[in-house]
C-alpha cells in the first residue's frame, strides 16, 4: 500500500497542480472535520476477507452521518489492492460512496497480486484527475 500511496503523493508535486494541497490521513486518524474541510477525496484500501479494510470501515462508520449531506457531490476516486479478490470491497466502496452522494470522477483502480507499474500509473492518473477537478 505504501507504493500505491506514494503514487498519489507524487502527483501532488507536479507544477500543473500548483495550489492544490494533499492532506494525507490514515483512516483511523481521519475525522469528520477532515472530511468536511476537503474539497475532494482519494481513498485507498486493502481488500481483506472480501471487504474493505477494518480501518476504512471504521472511518466511514464514524464520519458517515455527519458528512453525508454537506459533502454530497464532491469528487473522489479510490484504489483497492487485494491478495485474491476485490469484488466485495469494490461493492462496499460503491455502496458507501453512493450513499454519501460523492461524484466518481476517475476510474477506480482495483487489482490483486503484485503491484506493477501499470497499477501505480493508473492510480496516479486517477489522483491527477481528482486534483484537477478542484482547481
Amino acid at each position: 500500500m505504501e507504493q500505491l500511496a506514494q503514487a498519489v503523493r507524487d502527483v501532488f508535486t507536479l507544477p500543473e497542480l500548483d495550489g492544490v494541497t494533499l492532506v494525507e490521513k490514515p483512516a483511523l486518524e481521519a475525522t469528520t472535520e477532515d472530511v468536511l474541510s476537503a474539497d475532494a477525496y482519494i481513498l485507498g484500501t486493502t481488500a481483506n476477507f472480501g471487504y474493505i479494510s477494518g480501518a476504512l470501515k471504521h472511518f466511514f462508520d464514524t464520519t458517515y452521518n455527519d458528512v453525508r449531506e454537506p459533502t454530497s457531490g464532491r469528487p473522489f476516486s479510490y484504489f483497492i489492492h487485494g491478495g485474491f479478490d476485490t469484488t466485495g470491497a469494490e461493492r462496499a466502496m460503491e455502496a458507501i460512496t453512493t450513499g454519501l452522494g460523492w461524484k466518481l470522477v476517475a476510474q477506480p483502480v482495483a487489482f490483486t497480486g503484485e503491484v506493477e507499474e501499470s497499477h501505480t500509473d493508473a492510480i496516479a492518473e486517477a489522483a491527477g484527475t481528482v486534483a484537477a477537478t478542484v482547481m
